[in-house]
């Protein structure tokens, strides 16, 4: 759901040095679609994502400027795998939700494991949240 609501910021906004692209930490999922709830989902807020999973690799830490993690465990295997990089990476390790309100939950819950679309809904509500602060404070850098 974040690279479609950010990929959505993006074209809106007109970055278009801004790439974005989504991956996972785990394997068990890679080259399938989107989960189907978050499809929906997305469909009700007007975007859509065509993006197929993938495992995140050592490149990425090379190609992107910045990579976002959900929640603590999220940043600590991405801190770990940055860590053990050589040379070093010169990417940032950001957890997407730092960018909510400090008295809002910072942690944005995977909700594929959850039923119904609760989870679903409060996650959207972060990630849409979060990359409209994300873009609004970096989009002059771009």
């Amino acid at each position: 759901m974040a690279e479609a609501v950010l990929k959505d910021l993006i074209n809106k906004k007109q970055l278009l040095n801004w790439h974005t692209d989504s991956a996972g930490l785990r394997d068990w999922n890679v080259g399938m679609q989107a989960q189907g709830r978050a499809q929906t989902l997305l469909h009700q807020h007007g975007l859509k994502t065509d993006h197929i999973t993938r495992a995140i690799t050592v490149e990425d830490f090379y190609n992107f400027d910045i990579i976002f993690g959900m929640d603590d465990n999220n940043m600590t295997e991405l801190r770990l795998i940055a860590e053990q990089l050589e040379p070093p990476a010169k990417c940032q390790i950001k957890l997407l939700g730092s960018y909510l309100n400090p008295e809002q939950d910072q942690i944005i819950r995977d909700p594929y494991f959850t039923k119904g679309m609760a989870s679903f809904d409060t996650a959207y509500m972060q990630i849409k949240e979060s990359c409209e602060r994300f873009v609004e404070l970096h989009r002059d850098a771009a």
